[in-house]
């Protein structure tokens, strides 16, 4: 398969060193100073693009591969405002997007867990939920993706929690999330 890497950042090199041990090539990667790569001439032999990048460039790479005709996959956390506009813009177009916030199947249980758990905690008003999240230094978004899907389902099942905050203290129908970052 060709694969074109949106994003040659840390996630973009490991993406490329597993593909090419599976027999995968990588005729295109955009970064930051070559971003005009992603054109027509460029894509013909690309089967799909991955993009993980960061949140203010993210709609646009996603919009760029649609326009392009390039199903992309999407790693890129924290533009969550803007996920609806660009599902919209892919239906649309008859493009092809597949965005997650965390791919791990062993994060993907957890959602599962976390939902039925937000679900049976509803019926238990006198428990506070919070969430504390530890990553790396290198990540550098806060909270991180996967801790805000999580939030979000948890608002979803529980009636008596309307939205989440970062930080240590929340007020009432406030889930607070605590994100820190350090050395491994």
């Amino acid at each position: 398969m060709n694969i074109a890497l949106i994003g040659y950042g840390k996630m973009g090199k490991t993406l490329e060193r597993m593909g090419k041990e599976r027999g995968h090539a990588f005729p295109l990667i955009i970064d930051l100073d070559n971003a005009a790569d992603l054109n027509e001439r460029k894509v013909k032999t690309i089967d799909v693009a991955i993009e993980f990048t960061q949140p203010e460039a993210a709609p646009a790479n996603i919009k760029r591969c649609i326009d392009l005709g390039v199903p992309v996959v999407c790693g890129t956390t924290g533009w969550n405002d803007q996920v609806e506009e660009v599902e919209i813009y892919c239906l649309e177009k008859k493009g092809s997007m597949f965005h997650a916030s965390n791919y791990s199947i062993g994060v993907n249980i957890l959602f599962a867990m976390n939902q039925k758990l937000a679900a049976l905690m509803n019926a238990f008003p006198q428990y506070r939920a919070s969430m504390r999240e530890i990553h790396h230094t290198a990540k550098k978004d806060a909270p991180s993706g996967t801790a805000i899907s999580l939030a979000e389902q948890i608002i979803v099942e529980n009636q008596h929690i309307n939205k989440w905050k970062l930080g240590k203290e929340a007020d009432e129908g406030i889930l607070p999330i605590e994100a820190y970052r350090q050395e491994r």
